[in-house]
């Protein structure tokens, strides 16, 4: 389990390893290139696909870049041609310095499958420098008895160009005394010395000056001229010595400024002033003279800026030590610098993909170089990533190069974004790390549908609503984002074909509200329900439905409608009440109904008007009309009710029945005889018209009754499943019943079944259950059916 778990952490973490002598991954090609410095921008450098062997339209679609390892775009590459260009104007001093030759690397990355080549820029040098000495006079103290074919050290010229474009020889003015020798140092530079050929006299000449000329070996060549002064001293016959000739000196990288680094000392036999030593720097460079001070009189050499391993390792200063008669000895400084670990390990990132898509295993996330700069234990790396991201880390086949990618499949409902902190860190002491965080956003495809808040939604509507009323809204979420999470909402076919759903609902498709296109009517379509979608944008799309219930509530729209006595202007019906007739006699019985439902339907009865009143009365529950008193025979004949129905609703709505009756002593007599003036005859016909006609509309009223009753009976029959309900007639139907609204229903329209009882004492007329169109609930229609039976007292 122990070695498992350690296999398991060497793949998480991974580890290279830095080595000088070399442990190298190869690479998949290697390419040359040649260029000379100065060249403009844009210059053509070469073809990179023939040069590698590719074809030019692989370098686009794989999406080919060039990448080099100080980060700097030197070049450019065409991917629609494959050739390289310049992106800069290269100046090799500035790039390489004097090291030659002069080559850059640069890596070409590739995608689809990830590929690293490996190609060589080399920067010619032009002679685009001429040689400049340091010092543009030099002084020289040469005493007089110098023999002949002593040798001065004279300043050499600086050339930043190097191989043949490098200082190559000097000269001087021609004259009898000196002639210009040239020596190499260790360094592979020229300097010049100069060689007495001539004794010098101080009594004849105590100075001389001449002209000293550094060329070098460009076409054409280049050249720079220092002043040298030649002051002839007298007798100084002994040279400076040091007590070593070489000196060698470990100092390490971090050393503070002003440290001691080394004293030289030598001495002179001389006794005086030509004793007295002066020490220099001779034919230092640059870099030395800024990085190192020696103090002219003590020898101490002093450091006076920051070392650098990475850039300088060592560093090699002939020192010069001259007495006052000009006589000098010399030595070698060699300074070694030590390494220490003063650098954190670097991270170069190449490029970066983000966001990534979801569900997509071994993706490449990021594409990056590791590097420290220091040497042995503190070059060597561990580069890792947290444990606990679904992420890992693969190195390429060029070396330290890496790749990030997806170890398994990401859920973005899940997380959305990764922080990934990517840590490197060395093997020296102490160690040193550097971290690199990157965000990774992960995009989203389109895997999850939307859900409803609710998988059925119930809502109420009052009827007689305004069309395009709002009545309620249907909500859906999803748990993708962007176009995949946008939701649009439908109106799904109807399960019922009869539905005309189209007419009676609208939704907003962004939003999901409900609206009722028309105005709904309870006493045509109580209710119904329908399916809503919810589709999302992606591709696919995906979608889910809920179900949608409508109640329609009642509203009190619709007055009590009288069935007994008919109220439609033709022949008024006339109740006949014998005088006889005990108090609490029925004479009638007012019949309405209500198309409303619940209270909106309880009615109640009230006498308005009476040509007598207190003589009849209506009960309030049942609308029955009955006599208050006894009638007496001062009673007038003819009686006009005016009975009010109302219903229970809010606002309380009524209709109003006119009744008409006679008084008579007994059935048989058609009328009673006036006590009138005259003319009675006339008046008598009159009353007989009057008793004929309710007669014969009573007679009408009954037969019609009986006919109604036998279909009724009939229909039940053969529908023996319909519970409550009788066959309509077709036909249109009185004008007064139809509804006006535009919708299509009739707002009060009613079919009544009629029968005649008997075996009773007294005739019974009933006025059975009201046939209800289909449009009344269920529970309506049981109310009706369950009211008693009216009854109403005619006497023939």
């Amino acid at each position: 389990m122990e070695n498992g778990g350690a296999g398991i952490l060497q793949i998480r973490q991974v580890l290279l390893f830095f080595v000088l002598l070399g442990m190298s991954q190869a690479v998949s090609e290697t390419g040359s290139f040649l260029v000379m410095e100065e060249l403009q921008s844009g210059s053509f450098v070469g073809n990179l696909a023939k040069t590698l062997g590719l074809e030019v339209s692989e370098l686009s679609s794989r999406g080919a870049q060039v990448v080099s390892n100080d980060n700097k775009e030197y070049l450019q590459l065409d991917t629609n041609t494959g050739d390289l260009l310049l992106s800069e104007m290269l100046d090799r001093e500035e790039l390489c310095g004097s090291n030659e030759p002069c080559v850059l690397y640069f890596q070409v990355l590739m995608k689809n499958p990830t590929q690293f080549l490996q190609i060589e820029l080399q920067v010619r040098d032009i002679n685009d420098h001429s040689p400049v000495f340091l010092e543009k006079e030099m002084l020289l103290e040469i005493p007089e008895n110098s023999p002949l074919g002593t040798v001065f050290l004279l300043e050499s010229a600086k050339d930043l160009d190097v191989g043949i474009n490098a200082v190559k020889s000097y000269t001087i003015n021609p004259n009898s005394h000196f002639h210009i020798k040239i020596r190499v140092n260790p360094d592979n530079r020229k300097y010049p010395e100069l060689v007495l050929d001539k004794a010098l006299d101080y009594e004849e000449c105590r100075e001389l000056s001449f002209i000293l000329t550094a060329l070098d070996g460009g076409s054409p060549p280049r050249s720079g001229t220092a002043l040298v002064r030649v002051m002839v001293v007298d007798i100084n016959d002994n040279f400076p010595e040091f007590e070593q000739a070489f000196y060698e000196v470990k100092i390490p990288e971090n050393s503070t400024l002003g440290s001691l680094v080394v004293t030289v000392l030598a001495w002179d036999l001389d006794s005086g002033t030509n004793s007295e030593l002066s020490y220099t720097f001779s034919h230092a460079s640059e870099d030395i003279r800024k990085t190192f001070e020696i103090n002219q009189k003590s020898g101490d050499i002093t450091l006076t800026a920051p070392l650098d391993f990475e850039t300088i390792e060592s560093y090699s200063i002939i020192i010069q030590a001259t007495d006052r008669g000009g006589l000098f000895g010399k030595s070698t400084v060699r300074i070694q610098v030590m390494d220490v670990n003063d650098n954190a390990p670097e991270i170069t990132v190449s490029s970066i993909t983000s966001p990534i898509p979801e569900s997509t295993p071994e993706t490449v996330v990021m594409v990056f170089r590791i590097r420290d700069r220091d040497s042995g234990d503190n070059g060597k790396i561990v580069c890792s990533v947290p444990e606990d991201l679904p992420f890992v880390l693969k190195s390429s086949v060029i070396e330290n190069y890496y790749t990030l990618e997806t170890e398994r499949p990401l859920d973005r409902e899940s997380t959305a974004e990764y922080n990934i902190t990517i840590t490197v860190t060395d093997l020296g002491t102490p160690r040193l790390k550097t971290e690199y965080n990157i965000t990774v956003l992960v995009s989203d495809i389109n895997d999850n549908a939307p859900t409803f808040t609710q998988t059925s939604y119930t809502l109420f509507v009052r009827e007689n609503n305004s069309p395009a009323l709002h009545i309620g809204s249907v909500s859906a979420t999803d748990r993708d984002s962007g176009t995949n999470a946008k939701v649009t909402y439908s109106l799904l076919p109807p399960q019922n074909p009869h539905l005309p759903l189209a007419s009676l609902v609208s939704i907003n498709t962004d939003n999901g509200h409900l609206f009722a296109l028309r105005s709904l009517d309870y006493e045509a379509l109580q209710g119904f329900e329908f399916r809503v979608g919810a589709a999302d944008h992606g591709s696919p799309a995906l979608s889910s439905e809920a179900l949608v219930r409508v109640l329609v509530l009642d509203a009190n729209d619709n007055s009590p409608f009288v069935l007994y006595p008919l109220q439609n202007g033709s022949v008024p019906c006339t109740e006949l009440v014998p005088r006889a007739a005990e108090p609490g006699y029925l004479v009638t019985k007012v019949v309405a109904v209500d198309g409303d439902s619940g209270q909106n339907s309880w009615l109640s009865y009230q006498l308005l008007k009476a040509t007598e009143p207190g003589l009849f009365g209506v009960w309030a529950h049942n609308g029955e009309v009955r006599t208050a008193r006894l009638l007496s025979e001062r009673e007038a004949t003819k009686h006009r009710l005016v009975v009010l129905v109302k219903d229970n609703g809010e606002p309380r709505r009524s209709a109003t029945a006119t009744l008409h009756l006679l008084l008579v002593d007994g059935f048989s007599q058609p009328y009673l005889p006036l006590p009138q003036v005259a003319p009675a005859q006339a008046q008598a016909d009159s009353l007989t018209v009057y008793l004929v006609v309710s007669l014969a509309s009573v007679s009408s009223l009954f037969l019609l009754s009986v006919l109604l009753f036998v279909a009724v009976r009939l229909c039940r029959r053969s529908r023996a499943a319909s519970v409550g309900r009788c066959s309509v007639p077709e036909g249109p139907f009185p004008g007064h019943l139809v509804d006006v609204s535009g919708t299509g229903t009739l707002s009060q329209s009613y079919q009544y079944e009629v029968c005649v009882t008997g075996g009773s004492g007294i005739n019974e007329f009933k006025f059975l259950k009201p046939i209800i169109p289909n449009f009344l609930s269920h529970s309506t229609r049981r109310e009706v059916e369950e009211n008693p039976p009216f009854q109403n007292n005619l006497v023939f």
